[in-house]
């Protein structure tokens, strides 16, 4: 996209910016998939509960957004919709048909992605959308606990002037050497607080270095072979767990490094694995469970995975 800022904390705080950039007199509801992990949907509400925007949910029957209920949904007041690829439940959304769809009624698109997902999926870009939006923690960030993180946003230069960063233009200073300016600032402590667009105060720009140099020593290819690993090991795993007694929700669905399995037992189950060091997935509603595989995983340890799996479950 032609703009991008690094400078927000997390992946759920730049989409509840972006759905910021999006409003105006005229249209200020937002709309968020239900696909969308309810972690950054909380973080949403809370935002636009401050400034008294209304948020509704597009319902995801199969675990992807629902394209043909989209239209009726954008009245002249909607300013947004949210939508995440790959999506919560791991699947990976038709981004050139929602784009098409929120576009046709008048409002902007914001994707929320997995920024390793992109070196083999359509980016948000390519398909049309107004802002993309991420956590950039796989970028070579560790966990640490919860934190510190990185938020990303990339945006059209339509957008530009409202991104609630800190843009740095090059220029060139008073001898003619290559320079770098702060050109534009949205936040409150740089300018008029009744004019500011964003009260974020904090900079993580440290973060933002430190993914730089892990995308700077990767390259393109690197990320894109990352990218392989974690698709080819999902799909590894989940084929295993299916033999071992916990068939997938959503078959019919493509998917990334993230996938739903049926779970009669998510506690039994999840107590096994810890037994041996294992983190299991994450219980979802429904007797159902979120699982995830990355290039750090190796086989062996999948393995291990379906085999307690089948003594759980008996089979």
């Amino acid at each position: 996209m032609e703009a991008s800022n690094a400078s927000v904390y997390d992946g759920a705080c730049a989409a509840a910016e972006a759905c910021e950039m999006c409003r105006d007199r005229k249209r200020s509801r937002i709309l968020v998939s239900e696909s969308v992990d309810p972690k950054v949907l909380s973080v949403i509400r809370t935002y636009a509960f401050g400034r008294d925007v209304q948020v509704d949910l597009v319902p995801a029957p199969g675990g992807v957004t629902d394209t043909d209920a989209l239209p009726a949904l954008i009245g002249q007041d909607v300013s947004c919709l949210v939508v995440q690829q790959p999506n919560y439940f791991g699947c990976i959304e038709d981004l050139d048909v929602l784009t098409q769809s929120v576009h046709a009624g008048g409002a902007k698109i914001i994707v929320h992605c997995n920024p390793i997902a992109m070196a083999l999926l359509k980016t948000p870009g390519e398909c049309g959308a107004d802002i993309a939006v991420g956590e950039g923690q796989p970028l070579g960030i560790p966990l640490s606990w919860g934190g510190p993180y990185l938020g990303f946003m990339a945006t059209t230069a339509k957008l530009m002037r409202k991104l609630p960063g800190r843009i740095v233009g090059e220029t060139q200073d008073t001898e003619g050497n290559r320079a770098f300016v702060l050109t534009l600032q949205a936040r409150e402590q740089h300018i008029r607080r009744e004019k500011a667009s964003s009260n974020i105060c904090s900079n993580e720009a440290l973060c933002a270095m430190r993914a730089a140099a892990y995308l700077a020593a990767m390259g393109p290819e690197g990320l894109r072979k990352t990218a392989l690993q974690c698709a080819s090991k999902a799909h590894y795993l989940q084929k295993e767990l299916e033999k071992a007694g916990l068939p997938p929700v959503f078959p019919d669905r493509s998917f990334f490094h993230e996938f739903v399995t049926e779970c009669p037992d998510a506690e039994k189950l999840l107590t096994a694995l810890r037994a041996e060091g294992i983190l299991g997935g994450l219980p979802l509603e429904g007797n159902r469970m979120l699982w995830c595989a990355t290039e750090m995983n190796t086989r062996e340890e999948m393995d291990r995975v379906a085999r307690i799996v089948r003594e759980v479950t008996d089979r």
